[in-house]
């Protein structure tokens, strides 16, 4: 099934000791980037825990972020900088005596001041680890099934751009002896003009065939439908996003060889319809996985 690059998906769950959230999101990427955002008390597992993600995941940029928080009533240490709060704690009372300020809230004051005390978040247990990880996997089923949702509505929209595609070239078929006609009469106005050329009927006949010959599009409307019936075959595979790519490079050559050899107004028209649709399939294929 075709999945979107772009997703969404978070989850929850709790542990003895925290409380464990994890948001996964993406965007169009040609390649696998993975940006990572854990605490600190992940420090330890952030490896192990970018190579699990990485093999759930394949290519797209995707910001992948994890929080965890102490529950109540689970151990917590505090710790105190004893150095750090003595140097303030001098400081402070010296300035105090050289103004002859009060010195009653200096203690609170070096309590408030950074680094002076921290909570030591402490170390992972077997069991956290392991509430981190099936936290991570809710959000990912979460963020792929939002991916499958959105890669449903990208497949349906490039099927029915395919689709109008094929359905221009019989139109384009339509007008080629009208083309033919205009071409030969177009050729003929301009030998006649030349009043000092006396053409000779057989050699301008020899001298069209040729030249028709040669903007002959048989060739790349077979090759265009073969194109659209490999890019519609394709909408059905996973992971189909770069090939999907290299198939509508390939439309686009055979459309832009069949308006530069159309020389027909009509048909030219019709080119441009089908570059318009093909345009919509190279900007909507960059979106899938």
């Amino acid at each position: 099934m075709m999945r979107s690059m772009t997703g969404y998906g978070n989850a929850e769950f709790s542990t003895k000791n925290f409380t464990v959230k994890v948001e996964i999101k993406s965007l169009n990427g040609k390649f696998l980037e993975l940006n990572l955002r854990t605490p600190k008390v992940l420090g330890e597992k952030e490896v192990e825990l970018r190579q699990t993600l990485q093999k759930w995941l394949t290519r797209g940029s995707v910001l992948c972020t994890v929080s965890m928080e102490r529950n109540a009533g689970s151990e917590t240490m505090v710790k105190v900088n004893n150095a750090l709060a003595t140097a303030y704690y001098t400081a402070l009372k010296s300035l105090a005596d050289t103004l002859e300020a009060p010195t009653q809230d200096i203690f609170r004051t070096v309590v408030n001041m950074p680094d002076v005390l921290k909570a030591d978040e402490g170390s992972l247990d077997d069991e956290d680890w392991a509430g981190v990880l099936n936290c991570a996997e809710q959000a990912f089923r979460k963020f792929d099934e939002f991916r499958l949702k959105e890669g449903n509505e990208l497949s349906r929209m490039l099927r029915e751009h395919n689709e109008e595609i094929l359905k221009e070239i019989p139109a384009i078929t339509t007008f080629e002896s009208e083309r033919k006609d205009f071409m030969k009469e177009k050729l003929r106005s301009s030998v006649e003009e030349q009043k000092e050329f006396n053409s000779d009927p057989n050699r301008f006949e020899q001298e069209l065939m040729y030249y028709l010959e040669k903007l002959d599009i048989s060739e790349e409307k077979n090759r265009l439908i073969s194109h659209c019936n490999l890019f519609k075959s394709e909408l059905k595979k996973e992971g189909s996003g770069k090939t999907l790519g290299f198939i509508s490079q390939e439309m686009g050559r055979e459309i832009n060889t069949l308006g530069s050899k159309a020389g027909y107004a009509p048909m030219q028209e019709i080119v441009i319809r089908m570059k318009e649709q093909l345009e919509k399939i190279k900007e909507q294929s960059l979106n899938v996985l």
